[in-house]
């Protein structure tokens, strides 16, 4: 089998950032994966899950209403838990994106309240959630975001 374009990338030189982790094609229509990295892997620790839940019930909560939610296909964990995948209609830039992403960590930071879609008839983990780490790494996560934000992965 070939191998896929995300274990081509050196994840030792992987820092936090926002990247294009693919562009996909089908019938005309072109959808852009995201890789919103939000640790540097193998060198920082990863997200807990209870964390790593919350942030994908408010991230995608908040992209569906906003301005993005029409080319919104998806917001989801990495399975390493060192970021997430956004998919997006569209043949989008990490510039294109940044906004919505920024928006989004930011409403996740300064969130207190009701986690969305966190009651057991919504969630078959409902109770697996962390508000305050998800905070923290939302804040950690903007601060990656600056104006001098990552958006190529390093050869």
């Amino acid at each position: 089998m070939e191998r896929i374009a995300s274990f081509s990338v050196d994840h030792n030189k992987l820092l936090p950032g926002l990247y294009v982790s693919r562009r996909d094609e089908w019938q005309g229509m072109t959808a852009t994966t995201f890789d919103l990295r939000v640790t540097a892997p193998n060198r920082e620790p990863v997200m807990n899950t209870g964390c790593m839940h919350t942030i994908e019930h408010l991230a995608a909560t908040y992209l569906r209403n906003s301005a993005l939610a029409g080319r919104m296909i998806y917001f989801g964990p990495m399975g390493c838990r060192t970021g997430f995948y956004l998919v997006v209609f569209g043949d989008m830039t990490p510039a294109g994106i940044l906004p919505y992403v920024r928006d989004a960590f930011s409403f996740i930071a300064s969130y207190d309240g009701e986690i969305p879609g966190a009651g057991p008839e919504e969630c078959g983990n409902w109770s697996d959630q962390d508000l305050p780490a998800a905070r923290a790494y939302a804040e950690k996560y903007l601060r990656a975001l600056a104006d001098d934000f990552r958006c190529e992965y390093e050869k």
